[in-house]
């Protein structure tokens, strides 16, 4: 399981605890955030305090993925536990590798941008104060560029999630 956890601190801030009601509890999360990484701040979505099933809330604006609130039934067994906790710890990580690639994404993007318009001696807005672009070709060069220097790191990731996933489907 070592390979889910790859040299991570806590990475998800607490969830809203909205389960209150008899037999209802959210599931906990770490709190703590790295400052060299994309926030974790997940979306603050509650589910209804009395609803006793899993919910899955809005997308996640860093990750843009939608967080699952995992629901703990108040006779949950060690196994069933065990499951859980395995499933939160996954979505913690995917949670934090896709923010972390979004951002990275954004701003290797935002310097290709700025780079090439300066190339052409041109300025980041247009005389009419509009955010200058590139064309579709040039933006292909980047996109090429992007997908070349991350294949290791987009080959590892799905090594290691269809290694989460043998592990949950183990634990069945």
């Amino acid at each position: 399981m070592a390979a889910l956890r790859p040299r991570r601190r806590a990475l998800v801030s607490p969830l809203c605890r909205a389960f209150s009601g008899p037999g209802c509890q959210l599931a906990p999360e770490r709190a703590g955030e790295r400052r060299d990484t994309a926030p974790s701040r997940v979306s603050g979505f509650c589910p209804p305090r009395k609803s006793c099933h899993d919910w899955i809330g809005p997308p996640d604006k860093h990750s843009n993925l939608r967080p699952v609130h995992f629901y703990v039934p108040e006779n949950e067994s060690p196994l069933e536990q065990k499951l859980r906790k395995l499933r939160q710890e996954t979505q913690e990580w995917n949670q934090q590798f896709w923010a972390n690639q979004n951002l990275t994404f954004c701003r290797e993007k935002e310097e290709f941008i700025r780079s090439r318009l300066k190339a052409k001696g041109l300025e980041l807005r247009t005389g009419s104060g509009q955010k200058a672009t590139l064309d579709a070709e040039e933006m292909a060069d980047f996109y090429k560029e992007f997908l070349s220097k991350n294949f290791q790191k987009h080959l590892c990731y799905n090594r290691l999630t269809a290694d989460a996933e043998g592990a949950v489907e183990s634990e069945n």
